[in-house]
């Protein structure tokens, strides 16, 4: 059976969550996100406690929930986090980039519906990717 850690309260800061969606990154680094494991050094981690893996790329706006949901774990104290961004579905070594995370990797599948990203209304197939490294719309082969 499963056992999934149970974290003492003390952990997250009591009422410090509320306090930074109150008040804004009243505890946040202006930096973008860590998306590899230099970057995460950068800020003095070690070991991270959670790994967001998306599908699409990683944009540090409100409007992609991955950068909400880091900015607000960046908000609590003591949660040490990073995201993988369109990892490669062929080969292990994206997933491998910040080792095995101390509670879950966060899985999803990104914004936009893989139909509307590939075709358009008049069911043409984009010739770009808005939201990808160098605009391609071909898929990772």
């Amino acid at each position: 059976m499963l056992e999934l850690p149970v974290l003492p309260e003390s952990h997250f800061g009591g009422d410090e969550l509320v306090d930074t969606l109150r008040d804004g990154r009243s505890h946040s680094d202006s930096r973008p996100l860590p998306m590899s494991m230099n970057e995460a050094r950068d800020r003095g981690w070690d070991e991270l406690d959670v790994v967001f893996v998306t599908g699409d790329a990683y944009i540090d706006h409100p409007s992609f929930a991955t950068a909400i949901l880091g900015r607000v774990l960046e908000g609590l104290p003591g949660f040490e986090f990073g995201i993988i961004s369109q990892p490669d579905w062929q080969t292990c070594d994206d997933w491998k980039r910040f080792g095995r995370p101390r509670l879950f990797f966060a899985i999803s599948a990104g914004n936009m519906d893989s139909m509307i990203n590939h075709y358009t209304a008049n069911r043409k197939v984009r010739n770009a990717d808005a939201y990808s490294p160098g605009w391609s719309n071909r898929v990772k082969t």
